[in-house]
């Protein structure tokens, strides 16, 4: 069954999973998505641990892009939706 959050999310223009990735190369793999996207688009990052959850964000934020939104599956991993910024 699919979570109904899921279900809710803006419409996105690039998803990618990095569960299985380690910090520091969470967000490298983030930076690499953000940087091939165009000023505006949405991507969805799917992440897992206390240490991506907190640094991916922050990272992100400090590169100027907006954090839309946050939540967490049951899988216990958690999506974080971005909109790249303007150039």
């Amino acid at each position: 069954m699919q979570d109904t959050k899921v279900m809710e999310l803006p419409a996105h223009n690039r998803a990618i999973d990095i569960t299985a990735e380690t910090c520091p190369m969470t967000y490298v793999r983030t930076r690499l998505a953000l940087d091939s996207m165009a000023a505006g688009e949405i991507l969805l990052v799917r992440l897992r641990g206390a240490e991506p959850r907190a640094n991916v964000p922050r990272a992100a934020a400090d590169q100027g892009h907006d954090l839309l939104d946050m939540f967490d599956l049951p899988d216990g991993s958690a999506v974080v939706v971005i909109r790249k910024a303007d150039a």
